[in-house]
């Protein structure tokens, strides 16, 4: 059974995304560098509207979105769409979670081994013509302790590779840990204090919302061993970063590494100043395998929506 449902792409999606919407009748319109203004002129003749992280669907879009059922998020976090918004008109807003799960749990660990090893400062001192073999002494992160705030699926896949590593596993959510899981890992379930005071490393895996901005600010931060080190990978404001620039340059933190920040592109951030500290781009999700995942899970799920299924 094929649909007749328009569709308003606005941001760079993996074609696999466009391929299936149009194999099953719908009529897609392919924007991925479309502007706010020219949303708002247009966004009224479509049904569905789909995003990534460039486009923000403000409360003023969503209202001039009359004949839209469905806006999906090519991506975990919502905070780009007006969810109260779109509640308001019935439009179902989705996302794609299963998409980035194992990307951005491969790259918490990969950071969580840079700045073990200080193999980002390495490479950047032999490129400025130093050898800081003597100076770069890292440890291992066997046996360490890994903090994990927020225990959904990429929480849970982070713990399944550092546990293959012999790390320790401490668990915190606001929500019931999977007690299979649990289980599996041999996760030390703890109050977020706990964990904050007991951790080697703190990964963080929530979502933006009023209850988690700067849910570690100074105060929280001063709790922490001098040697333990923040790993960010959900959203920028959910960290304090004057508050993390603070603890680093003191050396009241061992170390950070960021993927997300409260101002996003991120170029002219003080964090870059320091040694003991990785920035990366908001690369989370961005590899090909994510890519495409998260566009066949938003696909199907339309499809299966417009179905009556889901």
């Amino acid at each position: 059974m094929g649909f007749d449902e328009s569709v308003l792409i606005c941001d760079e999606v993996d074609p696999i995304l466009n391929k299936i919407l149009v194999d099953n009748g719908l009529k897609v319109s392919y924007e991925p560098t479309i502007t706010a203004e020219q949303i708002q002129e247009t966004i009224g003749q479509y049904n569905i509207v789909i995003v990534r992280s460039r486009t923000k669907l403000t409360k003023e879009l969503i209202e001039k979105a009359d004949n839209c059922k469905i806006i999906a998020r090519v991506g975990v976090g919502l905070d780009n769409i007006d969810e109260e918004a779109a509640k308001t008109k019935n439009i179902r807003v989705i996302n794609a979670v299963e998409g980035a799960m194992n990307a951005v749990a491969e790259l918490v660990l990969g950071l969580m081994l840079s700045l073990a090893r200080q193999t980002a400062r390495g490479d950047r001192e032999i490129r400025n013509g130093n050898w800081l073999k003597k100076e770069l002494k890292g440890t291992e992160l066997r046996g360490k302790y890994l903090g994990i705030i927020g225990l959904g699926n990429i929480g849970k896949r982070l713990g399944r590779l550092a546990r293959a590593l012999n790390m320790n596993i401490i668990g915190y959510d606001v929500i019931p840990i999977d007690e299979e899981f649990s289980k599996e890992v041999g996760l030390l379930k703890a109050d977020l204090n706990t964990l904050l005071q007991s951790s080697d490393y703190i990964s963080i895996h929530v979502p933006l919302l009023d209850s988690t901005y700067h849910l570690l600010d100074a105060q929280k931060m001063s709790t922490m061993k001098k040697t333990a080190k923040i790993i960010n990978t959900s959203r920028g404001g959910v960290v304090d970063e004057d508050a993390l620039y603070d603890a680093l340059k003191n050396g009241t933190l061992g170390g950070a590494a960021l993927d997300v920040f409260e101002k996003e592109p991120a170029t002219g951030n003080k964090l870059a100043e320091l040694d003991n500290v990785i920035l990366t781009p908001h690369i989370g999700a961005q590899t090909k395998e994510a890519q495409s995942l998260a566009a066949n899970v938003i696909a199907e799920k339309i499809i299966q929506i417009l179905r009556g299924v889901i």
